[in-house]
Formats: C-alpha cells, structure tokens, sequence
C-alpha cells in the first residue's frame, strides 16, 4: 500500500520531543535551580550557562525535526492534497513550526542580552529582582513568556502530530480521499 517512513518519522519526532522537552526542562529546571543560589549576581550566570549549553543541542534536535518533517510533507503530498482534513492540519502545523522557531530564536536573543548582563542581581534566571538593570529586567520579563511558549507550541505540534497519525489509519484515509469526488458528485447531482 505505502512506504515505509520510519527513519524520517523518527528524526520528526525524535527531534520535536527533544525540542518540547528541552525547553520544559529548562524552564523549570534551569530557571528554578537558578533562583534557589544564594548569591543574587551568581543567578543569571547559572542560568544563562545552563542555557547555552543546551542551544547546541537543540538547533540539532530543531534541525532534525525540520529534516524529518520536510521528508515526510514530501512523502505524504498526495494525501494533503486530496485527502480530507490533512491539508487542513498540515497548514496548523506549518504555523505552530513557524511560530515555535520564531519564539526559539527570539528566546536566544533574549538570552544573549542576559549573558551580557551577568552579574547582575536577580531573583532567577526570569525574575528581575528591585536592583535589576531595566534592561535586563526586560528582557527576563519577555523570556518568562518565551519560556512558556515553546513548549505550548511545540506541544501543540505533538498533539498535530497525534491527528496526522490518526489520519492515516486505513479507514480514515479511504472516507478522507472520497470525500472530495462525493460532494462533487452531489453538486452535479
């Protein structure tokens, strides 16, 4: 019937669980374990370290999710163009990827201007304290939203992901593909 995905499904997936999880991760662990040192100037080190050592890992595990993605979409153009629905969730998928890639990166800017700003006294890794410079109170006040985002959006894409799984059971495929002859069938009708 059809080809086997498995490798690329894996890279798609693999890579959004790295990316949801990550940012999760770091927006309770980092963050939170960043606001429980004693030391307010000692905070936004903690956190902005623990930050870039994770960018390198997750620009790959963004990559690998892009890559698999874009393979599947390729594999799986005939059903987004005629099978009811899937057009539909490709599109909300395409613009929670776009969405979560721009958060990402504005997120990293948001972070250099941290780094930058070490040494400052904070109260966490998104918690200006009264002595916090304004602009890094700034920029902790638009990374606190930020880092709630990614994993919204991304987490959003899972559950895309769970309908397109769906969407491609047997049953659903065969209704899906029919759909679009039978209403212009009734039309002419």
């Amino acid at each position: 019937m059809s080809e086997r995905n498995t490798i690329v499904r894996s890279m798609h997936d693999a890579g959004l669980a790295a990316w949801f999880g990550g940012s999760l991760a770091g927006a309770v662990g980092i963050n939170g374990a960043a606001a429980d040192l004693p030391d307010p100037t000692q905070r936004l080190r903690v956190a902005t370290t623990g930050w870039a050592r994770w960018t390198p890992v997750n620009l790959a595990a963004i990559a690998t999710h892009l890559v698999g993605g874009a393979a599947l979409l390729q594999a799986n153009k005939g059903r987004v163009a005629t099978q009811k629905g899937v057009g539909a969730s490709t599109v909300t998928k395409l613009v929670l990827t776009g969405a979560a890639l721009a958060v990402t990166g504005y997120s990293r800017i948001l972070g250099k201007k941290l780094e930058n700003a070490e040494g400052a006294p904070v109260e966490g890794g998104t918690e200006p304290a009264a002595t916090t410079p304004p602009a890094a109170a700034k920029a902790q006040q638009q990374l606190k939203v930020c880092q709630w985002l990614i994993p919204a959006l991304t987490g959003g894409l899972v559950v895309v992901n769970a309908l397109h799984g769906e969407q491609q059971r047997p049953d659903q495929q065969l209704a899906g593909i029919l759909e679009k002859p039978a209403k212009w069938i009734r039309a002419v009708a």
